[in-house]
């Protein structure tokens, strides 16, 4: 399923943490990892070391990625380093396309912690700017479990919830997980009670839910259906998680709601953020799987 995987990393502790589930990952699928440094041209890097003119950014990638390299062949797992000059995000997207890459993984956040945990950050970029898949994983100290046993795929039935759907049923295939199916009627700050329709809303999340349980079963994969009526879609996403053991989000980064609401302020960015679990966004299909 993943035969190249794009791993950004600044070096920071945040990448080193994601790092090791990127090799999980990779050694389980045979996957040739790209570990890439990005010197950032937006910041002066240039200076003068024993007379020789040297690019202190450039210098600092090459070390950080030899010792990414270094860790992955511990690992068995084969590399492919490079650092490159130019914007970080879209140096990163342009990669991806360029190198053919099947997942781009990444942390949300580097070496300035928490203070750009996503919210216009360089993980937010890509998963806005990438159209190949990208894997967000929110490094907290924990060891994120691989295989990954419980795949949440929250649906509201648009067409890229069903790519989603489609990439965790080929995961959950791999690993012999149960894939959670979930749809969340937001109601907002007026509660159940005060929302007129709602039931005929539950009724079609429950279609909904029901369609993509069967495409699971079907596949020969366990299903488990759920609808959740809460404040936000977001939030009740993040409860399904805490509460059911997930070990991984998939979902579409683009909803019924259409392109103006891609990403950003969306429920995807939201999960993006704030999941304990690491995530996988599907903005378009895959054509070459």
């Amino acid at each position: 399923m993943f035969d190249r995987i794009l791993f950004p990393t600044d070096g920071g502790d945040g990448a080193s943490a994601a790092f090791d589930h990127v090799l999980d990952l990779a050694a389980d699928h045979g996957a040739t990892v790209h570990v890439l440094n990005v010197a950032d041209t937006t910041h002066d890097s240039v200076t003068r070391i024993g007379g020789e003119v040297v690019d202190v950014l450039e210098r600092e990638g090459e070390e950080v990625v030899e010792a990414a390299a270094d860790r992955a062949a511990d690992r068995g797992v084969e590399t492919v380093t490079d650092v490159l000059q130019g914007g970080v995000a879209e140096t990163i997207a342009a990669y991806a396309g360029e190198y053919g890459i099947d997942l781009v993984a990444m942390p949300t956040r580097g070496r300035t912690g928490f203070d750009r945990l996503l919210l216009g950050s360089t993980t937010e970029r890509v998963v806005r700017e990438s159209t190949v898949p990208v894997l967000s994983v929110r490094p907290d100290g924990e060891t994120m479990r691989y295989p990954y046993r419980n795949v949440l795929v929250p649906t509201d039935g648009s067409e890229r919830a069903g790519d989603a759907l489609d990439r965790a049923l080929a995961l959950a295939d791999r690993a012999g997980a149960t894939v959670h199916v979930l749809s969340v009627v937001g109601v907002g700050s007026v509660g159940i009670e005060g929302y007129a329709g709602v039931d005929a809303l539950v009724e079609g999340a429950e279609e909904t839910v029901a369609e993509a349980a069967a495409t699971a079963e079907e596949a020969g994969i366990e299903a488990v259906e759920a609808v959740e009526v809460g404040s936000s879609a977001a939030r009740g996403i993040e409860a399904y998680v805490d509460e059911n053991d997930i070990d991984l989000v998939v979902m579409g980064t683009q909803g019924r709601t259409g392109v103006e609401r891609y990403l950003l302020g969306s429920v995807a960015e939201r999960t993006v953020r704030t999941s304990p679990v690491p995530v996988l966004t599907v903005s378009e299909p895959d054509e070459r799987d």
